[in-house]
């Protein structure tokens, strides 16, 4: 997310008091840590999204149905199917980002420590999400086939014990190009979630601000923060829904169901209706804002604590 980039960013000028190495660690872990209290909406929203394809009948009616349908029939576990995907997602994924994105903030940030501007800023953030999110896909792709599984018939689903198994699995039955598969879509969703964020957020903040109702604190940061969310879940629902679909898709008579997001995206429209481009809306709007926030948190104590009892020994 772009706004944990930020938070890489702004610590590029305090290298000195930590390396590198740590600072894309703890970047991961914090990541990883908020993961685990997120993941039951990832299952969710792919689960939403792969809902009613091909024009069959809707699995799910509604976000609170398909929670409903998956403690019932899977079970409180069921609800975590994934959570192994979704750690090594944020492991490569989060950490990439974060080194390519410190990395060039520093490159760009001129001898007198003047920082980029607006618009180098959010190229950096494109960038390195794009970076990372390529060196992320084979976890990405574990991770939707992990959480789709449950809603097939038993003679159907693929069975992946966790996400090594899966990856491994994967390379010896399809190819090790297929873990790559949908990678333009989820570079894409990363290019759109950093900058949708990165603009809506300085807007959102202005916008409150210029009403008289609030101060350049906590209050509008969190209010900004949400209709920053709001207005980059609907940006990049669509692009989401295409990698979803890639990722998930099986080959039917030798052919992919679908040749590429594009196609995806026509297919869902003149199937299942326009507005099926943002299935799952409900849960990837609630995950965003959470997951942003512990990732801080985490950020902020492994901080703290690693200066306590290494720098300030």
């Amino acid at each position: 997310m772009a706004f944990s980039s930020g938070a890489a960013g702004g610590g590029a000028a305090k290298a000195r008091t930590s390396p590198k190495s740590i600072k894309f660690l703890f970047g991961g872990l914090a990541g990883m840590g908020a993961t685990v209290f997120v993941q039951p909406l990832d299952l969710v929203k792919n689960r939403m999204q792969l809902s009613g394809e091909g024009a069959r009948t809707k699995e799910y009616k509604t976000s609170f149905h398909a929670v409903g349908s998956i403690l019932r029939k899977e079970g409180v576990r069921g609800i975590y199917t994934g959570l192994s995907a979704g750690l090594l997602r944020q492991a490569t994924y989060t950490t990439t980002r974060l080194g390519i994105y410190t990395i060039l903030f520093e490159k760009f940030t001129k001898q007198d420590g003047t920082p980029p501007n607006f618009f180098m800023k959010a190229l950096i953030g494109m960038t390195a999400g794009a970076v990372g999110a390529f060196v992320g896909t084979p976890a990405e792709v574990a991770l939707i086939r992990m959480t789709a599984d449950g809603r097939l018939p038993v003679d159907q689903r693929r069975g992946y014990k966790n996400v090594f198994n899966a990856l491994i699995r994967i390379t010896t039955e399809e190819g090790v190009t297929t873990l790559w598969r949908g990678c333009i879509p989820t570079m894409a969703r990363a290019v759109v979630v950093n900058a949708a964020q990165l603009a809506s957020y300085s807007q959102s903040k202005q916008f409150l601000m210029d009403t008289g109702y609030f101060r350049d604190d906590i209050l509008c940061h969190f209010c900004a923060s949400m209709i920053s969310g709001l207005v980059t879940t609907a940006a990049s629902m669509p692009v989401d829904i295409a990698k979803t679909r890639i990722q998930n898709m099986r080959m039917i008579d030798g052919k992919p169901e679908y040749k590429n997001g594009l196609d995806v995206l026509v297919k869902v429209v003149r199937k299942e209706g326009f507005f099926s481009l943002w299935k799952g809306f409900t849960p990837y709007y609630a995950r965003l804002g959470p997951h942003t926030v512990l990732t801080f948190i985490f950020l902020e104590q492994m901080n703290k604590y690693y200066k306590k009892f290494f720098l300030d020994a």
